[in-house]
C-alpha cells in the first residue's frame, strides 16, 4: 500500500480506488442479480410461470428488486417490473387485508379473540359452531373444511347465497384440534370486519391501512385502466384474464372476501412487510398498531406436530409441513408468511430484520407439468439466497 501522507494527490485518488475495490472484492457478498437470477429465471425456463417480481429487503432499505420475464409466454406482452407489475394476490389477502384488519380490531377492543365468532356474525350460532371462536378462524383450527365444493360454488348465483352456505357449514373436526387451512375461515373473518365496522374489509382497510402506509397499486376490484399492468392469471376463448380476482369464492362475493380479491405490486407488498418488520410503524416512527400486537399475531400460535403445519394469528409459521418448504431450509425459527395459489409469496424472518417478496402467475397457463412443485422450490431457493446474503453481511 502507498504511503498516503506522501503521495501526489492524483495517484492518492486512485490509491484510494483500489483500496475500496479490494475491500469490495474481500468482503461478503452483496444482494445481487447473480444470488438470485439463476433461481427465478429457472421457474421459467421450466415453465412455471412466465414472468416474476422479487423484492428482498429490510426494515428501512431494499436490498434487490428485480423484474423477470412477461406478462405471459409471449415475448411481445410487458416486462415484469416490481414498481408497475400488479398481480392478483389471492390468499395472501388473507394476511395483507383480512388479518390485518383483526389486529386494528383487537388492538381496540372492538373484537376479543376468544369470543364466539357467532357473537359479532349473526348466523354462525347453530349447534357445532357455536362455540368456534375468532382465534380458532385465524389459526384454521375451526375444524371446518378447505372450501366449498365446486359443484355447490358452481351452483349459488350471488354472494347472499355464497355466504348463506359459509354459514350452514359444520366443523369436520372438533375444533381446536388440528389444522386445516380453509378459506371458509377467512371469509368468515372477512365477515366479521364488515358486521363489526359498519362497512366491508376493502373499504375499511384501505383507509385505516393503505392510504396511511401509500399502497396506491394495493387494490381489491382493479380498475379497467389498471389491467394493462396486471399479470393475467387465466385464459378464456383464448383471450388472457386479466384483473378479475381468480378464486372462484371471491368472484362470487363481488370481488372483495376476506380469503382472495387483493391485488398489488411486488413494491407494494414489500412497503407492508417493512410495517411488520417495524412491528406496525410508519416510515416516520408514527404507529398505526402496538409492537405487542404485530408480535401477538406474528408469533407461533398452534403447533401439531413437525410434520403438521404450524400457524400464527393469520400467518402461517414453521414448520411449513411441506416436503419442499415456500420459506426455504434457512430462515429462523420465528419466521413467518403466507402463499398465495396464484403463485404468489410473502416470508418475513423478524430476527434477521429480512423478508422476501416473490410474486408470479404461476396460474396462467402454465408450461410445466407440476408448476405448484416447481414453483415451491424456486420460493425455498430464493429464501435460503436471501438468508445467506443476509448472514454474510453480518459477518
Amino acid at each position: 500500500m502507498p504511503d498516503l501522507r506522501t503521495t501526489d494527490p492524483g495517484s492518492l485518488v486512485l490509491a484510494l480506488l483500489l483500496i475500496a475495490q479490494t475491500a469490495a472484492l474481500s468482503g461478503p457478498p452483496a444482494f445481487a442479480a447473480a444470488s438470485f437470477d439463476p433461481l427465478v429465471q429457472d421457474g421459467i425456463r421450466r415453465g412455471a410461470y412466465p414472468g416474476a417480481a422479487l423484492v428482498v429487503g429490510r426494515h428501512d432499505t431494499i436490498l434487490f428488486a428485480k423484474g423477470y420475464g412477461h406478462l405471459t409466454w409471449s415475448a411481445a406482452s410487458r416486462a415484469v417490473d416490481p414498481e408497475s407489475t400488479i398481480y392478483d394476490l389471492a390468499s395472501m389477502t388473507k394476511v395483507v387485508a383480512t388479518t390485518t384488519a383483526l389486529m386494528l380490531l383487537v388492538e381496540r377492543g372492538q373484537v376479543r379473540l376468544d369470543a364466539p365468532v357467532a357473537r359479532y356474525l349473526p348466523g354462525f350460532d347453530a349447534p357445532g359452531t357455536e362455540g368456534i371462536t375468532v382465534r380458532q378462524l385465524l389459526t384454521h383450527t375451526s375444524g371446518l373444511r378447505a372450501d366449498i365444493p365446486d359443484p355447490e360454488l358452481k351452483a349459488i348465483h350471488d354472494s347472499a347465497g355464497v355466504m348463506a352456505r359459509v354459514l350452514r357449514e359444520r366443523p369436520r373436526v372438533p375444533p381446536g384440534t388440528r389444522v386445516i387451512y380453509s378459506d371458509l375461515n377467512a371469509i368468515l373473518l372477512g365477515e366479521v370486519v364488515r358486521h363489526v365496522t359498519g362497512e366491508p374489509l376493502d373499504v375499511f382497510i384501505t383507509r385505516e391501512v393503505f392510504r396511511p402506509l401509500g399502497l396506491d397499486a394495493m387494490v381489491f376490484r382493479p380498475p379497467p385502466r389498471l389491467r394493462p399492468r396486471i399479470a393475467p392469471t387465466g385464459v378464456w376463448h383464448g383471450h388472457a384474464i386479466a384483473g378479475t380476482v381468480n378464486d372462484g369464492s371471491a368472484f362470487k362475493l363481488g370481488g372483495v372476501s376476506g380469503n382472495a380479491g387483493l391485488f398489488s405490486t411486488a413494491a407494494d407488498v414489500a412497503r407492508f412487510a417493512q410495517f411488520v418488520v417495524r412491528e406496525g410503524a410508519l416510515p416516520d416512527g408514527s404507529r398505526l398498531v402496538r409492537a405487542e400486537t404485530v408480535r401477538q399475531f406474528t408469533s407461533k400460535a398452534v403447533a401439531f406436530g413437525a410434520k403438521s403445519e404450524a400457524r400464527a394469528l393469520g400467518w402461517q409459521a414453521l414448520p411449513t409441513g411441506e416436503n419442499v418448504s415456500s420459506a426455504g431450509t434457512l430462515f429462523g425459527p420465528r419466521s413467518f408468511g403466507h402463499t398465495g395459489w396464484t403463485g404468489t409469496s410473502l416470508w418475513i424472518d423478524p430476527d434477521r430484520d429480512l423478508f422476501v417478496v416473490l410474486l408470479t402467475n404461476r396460474a396462467y397457463a402454465p408450461r410445466a407439468r407440476r408448476p405448484f412443485t416447481v414453483l415451491k422450490e424456486i420460493r425455498g431457493g430464493v429464501a435460503d439466497a436471501a438468508a445467506r446474503a443476509s448472514d454474510a453481511q453480518a459477518r
